[in-house]
């Protein structure tokens, strides 16, 4: 593994705009090029953060929804070489085989190291695992790999369907570095976006509404097989639920009232070490007062914040966000009312990108569904959640710009509470 791998060149500012777009699932080779420079810019960043904080070595304890941070990294740069640089069969795109013919890796040891399919979770904690230094030589070594082949790549969805898939893979797991950061407490330096004045709730509508991506260009298979719906007219929050809304519901005892719950909702409640009384990372919270709001302490990144009453409540399960809408005597908004609000109502107060939102209903494949060749039986396989995850919607502060789309359309289990997620309602 080489020792001094050439830095990386910076993207140059005249296409900044343009690598940031929702567009690049679309790019060709030269922007895409550019792209997936700055997402491997990005990863490093996050791991020069993380090692101001921590110290040599980063020591990060076992913890559920935590990983080492250089294990992630160089789960990154594995990513790209197991399915691009390694994989003989990478032109067929979408029609690739689950298990193509592959060429053997950089490093003897990468599969054992970063390949989750191969290796038990706890082996990434071992003192044997490969230190930062040679984490990012790995790094750069891989994405010189993936652009050297890139040049070469037909300008075709096929042929760039790979590189576009590493490139989100980054962009979404350079956010689940600073969720890992929010957990273990690091004061990483992110600071929350300014958010405006909440608006009244708008009503749009009945409505034709075709959900999906379009064929062109990448897209995770959750997101295809384009298809129509009708939906009625309805009423939609205008942002997602604030703090002031959500703190009403405490102060009238929301987490001791079982009938608000669902009955997964209040198992997974009772389950809860030490009772739940609020939010993940929730210090004190209530004592609502007419005229005034309450008050809510919140840990973030570490320091003992007072969060500000108008800003998206956060770090919510699907389970909270059923309880609230029973509660207030509303609903969760549907993922297609969501995309309507967003492309539709945008000039009449409808925000998001605060935080990413939970949709009504469970993860179901659109009609002609066709599963990604690379995501079987991984964590981002939507197959292994349909019935059981519930669809997210939305971006945070923490998602690279060119993952904000409307129409994006991830998942999670609805226990998640580690992620930037909160919920929007709509009227009965």
């Amino acid at each position: 593994m080489a020792q001094t791998p050439r830095p990386l060149p910076a993207p140059a500012a005249a296409t900044s705009q343009s690598i940031d777009s929702p567009d690049i699932s679309r790019a060709g080779r030269d922007l895409l090029s550019l792209a997936l420079i700055d997402a491997r810019n990005h990863t490093l960043h996050l791991l020069s953060l993380y090692e101001q904080t921590l110290g040599e070595g980063m020591p990060v304890p076992p913890a559920p929804d935590v990983v080492p941070p250089v294990w992630l990294a160089g789960h990154i740069g594995w990513f790209a070489e197991w399915w691009i640089g390694r994989n003989t069969q990478r032109a067929f795109g979408a029609d690739c085989p689950v298990r193509p013919t592959r060429l053997a890796a950089i490093d003897p040891g990468a599969d054992g190291w970063w390949n989750p399919a191969q290796s038990a979770p706890q082996r990434r904690w071992t003192p044997d695992m490969p230190d930062l230094a040679q984490t990012k030589a790995y790094l750069l070594e891989t994405l010189e790999s993936t652009l050297e082949l890139l040049d070469n790549a037909a300008e075709t969805d096929a042929g760039l369907y790979f590189y576009r898939l590493a490139l989100f893979h980054e962009d979404m797991r350079g956010e689940q570095f600073v969720v890992m950061a929010q957990t273990l407490g690091l004061p990483l330096g992110f600071e929350q976006v300014p958010i405006a004045v909440t608006r009244e709730p708008l009503l749009l509508p009945a409505t034709r509404w075709e959900l999906g991506m379009p064929e062109s260009g990448f897209a995770f298979a959750q997101e295809r097989a384009a298809h129509r719906v009708d939906v009625p007219e309805f009423e939609i929050d205008a942002q997602p639920v604030t703090w002031n809304q959500y703190i009403e519901f405490v102060d009238d005892g929301g987490y001791d009232r079982e009938e608000l719950w669902s009955g997964e909702g209040w198992r997974w409640l009772a389950a809860q070490v030490e009772g739940r009384r609020g939010p993940r990372h929730v210090e004190q919270i209530g004592a609502a007062r007419s005229g005034t709001g309450g008050s809510v302490l919140q840990q973030r990144f570490g320091a003992t914040v007072r969060a500000a009453g108008h800003h998206s409540a956060v770090h919510l399960s699907w389970w909270e966000a059923d309880a609230w809408a029973r509660w207030a005597g509303r609903r969760i908004a549907t993922e297609v009312e969501w995309e309507i609000a967003a492309h539709t109502a945008a000039r009449r107060g409808f925000r998001w990108a605060d935080v990413h939102e939970w949709t009504a209903g469970t993860l179901q494949p659109w009609p002609g569904y066709r599963a990604d060749p690379w995501s079987a039986g991984g964590e981002f396989d939507p197959a292994a959640a349909f019935g059981r995850a519930r669809v997210l919607r939305g971006a945070s502060f923490a998602t690279r710009a060119r993952l904000r789309s409307p129409r994006r359309r991830g998942f999670a289990l609805p226990e998640r509470d580690d992620g930037f997620v909160g919920f929007r309602t709509c009227a009965l």
